[in-house]
Order: C-alpha cells, then structure tokens, then sequence
C-alpha cells in the first residue's frame, strides 16, 4: 500500500536540550519550491536499527495491533507496513547490501527490521511538500573517538580503509557527494530541478560510553564532528538534530550509572543556547530514555540495541523527525 503525505497541520515538539520549548508549536507542512530535501542519518548499529517488525512482544505488528490509535497509520487495511511515495532513502554502508527504495519497513538491520530512518522519514515527509531523499550511512561498533572522529579533533592521517581513524566521518562525506553527483541513478523520479541538503541526523554512542576516555572527550569531540560537517558539506549552519545513547532508561546500574549518564549529557550538551549560543536554533537534542522498554515488553534481551523493541526505534526517529522539523520551520510555521 501506498500513502501521501498528510497535508493537515501536525503538531511538534521543539528540542532544544531535549525537552519541549514553550510547548507544542504548530509546523504547517511547507509548500513546494520544485528542489528535492535530502537529509543525511548516521550513527553506529542503533541507526543501523533492530526494530523487530513481525512476532510478538513489542514489534510493529504487536503495537499496530495494540495501539491503533497511535500506529494504525502505519499498515494499511491488509496489515501490511504502508508505502510512502513521497520519501526515498539509500544506504551504502555496507557493500553486500546497498539500498534504495521508497520508504518502508526493511532498511535497518535486516528486512524485518527498523532504524530510526521510518519515523523520520514520517514526520519530514508530511512536512514537505517536496519529495525527500533520505542518505543513510550507519555501522555497528564504530566510535565517535575513533572512527566518526572528525579532522578538527585530532591530527590524523588520511583514513584509507575500515579501522583507521576519522574513515567513517569520510565514508559520510563520499556517500553524499555520490549520491548527490549522480541523482539520476540514486533517487530514479528526479527531475532535474536541483536539490538542497536540509538537516542530519544522529544517533550513536554505545562504543563510546563503554569507555571512560571516551566519554570524557565525546563533547568536545562532537563539537569537532558538527562544525567539520558543516565545513565540508559547505553549509554553514546545517540544522543538525542528535538523540542520545539512552538504553537502560533513567535506572542505569550503579557500576556504570556515572559514565553513561555523562555520556548521555555530553550529547544533548550542543543544544545547550547558553552553553553553545553558535548551535542555538540549528542544533536540537533529542532525550530517548523515555523510550526505553522492558525485556518483558520486548523481543530480545539484547540491551545494547533497545532490545529490539519496535517502538523504542520509532519514537527515536520520529523524536529526531519532529526536532528537525522544528529546526527548519523555526519553530513558527
């Protein structure tokens, strides 16, 4: 099945240090302008994404079933996940398994699976009127303090394969400019019309919250990360939303309970106004330990990756959808 966009108002939620700014704020969806919106997602095996889509407990057929009222939306009259045409993602990240396609369930780890592409796809889908192109680079256990990090934070060689320092920051950077070079193989409806590089979204962190060292650099280093994206990309204030690494929710065990908030903190820091006035109103921070699930309401108990509950992956991608939509509406619209 198929769906459009919902061209009705929808309701957002303002993050900035991930709590609601003045309550909800209106975004109307933004007319067309003719240029395709493409947002780039990355992170580590969290963005790769283990939400469980069939079986039962606390997969999309569970919650759909269960919760019609705030997933029906999701599956058409068939019980199959719907189809948007209106938002095309690609992921190269893994050679053995490039993607592209329309937006649906299958482009996280496996195709019964989600990451937080589909609920950001939902929310910046029904907010633009233009189609969206959705670049998705995302690998298991890869660090901000090795691998993501980023030329500003260290003094590093030139990264030439998978284990060298800063190779995944670059392996961002060549996904986009090759998917943007070529159009017309990557997203088949352009239509020549130019596009624009909208906003990026991340969501990462569990390599290096497993590590003291890098928990203790991971805010300076992902300052590096935002302002290095920003130059290469050429965008001066590319709106830049990022959802902290909060499995195990607000009840962390005490062994670790002092680096992992740490951790968690250091993420939602850039949206800090007072802290980092250069990021105010184009970095927003989105708090996902509210999304965290019990192993009894889920499929899995493997804590590293929300344990696979559906509803964890897509409230963190709708979460960073509507933070992005509140970004680029200004938070007026």
């Amino acid at each position: 099945m198929t769906t459009k966009r919902n061209t009705l108002a929808r309701w957002i939620l303002l993050a900035a240090l991930a709590v609601p700014l003045g309550g909800a704020v209106q975004a109307k969806p933004l007319p067309a302008n003719g240029k395709l919106k493409i947002f780039i997602l990355a992170g580590q095996s969290n963005m790769v994404g283990f939400g469980q889509v069939a079986g039962s407990p606390g997969t999309m057929e569970t919650y759909t079933r269960e919760k019609p009222e705030d997933y029906g939306h999701l599956v058409g009259k068939d019980g199959k996940p719907v189809v948007r045409d209106d938002v095309w993602i690609v992921n190269l990240s893994h050679e053995d398994k490039k993607q592209q396609g329309w937006l649906t369930t299958g482009y996280g780890a496996g195709d019964g699976h989600i990451g937080p592409e589909y609920g950001f796809g939902f929310a910046v889908g029904d907010y633009y009127e233009d189609p969206v192109l959705l670049i998705k680079s995302a690998w298991g256990g890869r660090s901000l303090h090795h691998n993501f990090l980023s030329p500003g934070a260290a003094d590093y060689p030139k990264p030439e394969k998978d284990g060298d320092k800063g190779f995944h920051y670059a392996e961002v950077l060549r996904h986009v400019k090759e998917i943007t070079g070529d159009l017309e193989k990557y997203f088949p409806d352009y239509d020549g019309k130019g596009y624009e590089i909208v906003g990026f979204g991340w969501h990462q962190g569990w390599n290096d919250r497993i590590s003291q060292p890098a928990v203790d650099v991971y805010e300076s280093n992902m300052v590096h990360f935002v302002k290095d994206l920003r130059k290469d990309l050429g965008i001066g204030k590319l709106p830049v939303v990022i959802a902290n690494t909060g499995m195990g929710g607000w009840d962390n065990p005490p062994r670790y309970k002092a680096k992992v908030e740490k951790l968690m903190e250091a993420q939602l820091a850039l949206a800090d106004p007072k802290k980092y006035p250069e990021f105010a109103g184009n970095v927003a921070g989105v708090e996902t330990r509210d999304f965290q699930r019990t192993r009894e309401e889920s499929p899995s108990k493997q804590d590293y990756h929300w344990m696979r509950n559906w509803e964890t992956f897509y409230l963190i991608g709708k979460g960073m959808g509507d933070a992005m939509v509140g970004l680029v509406s200004g938070g007026s619209r």
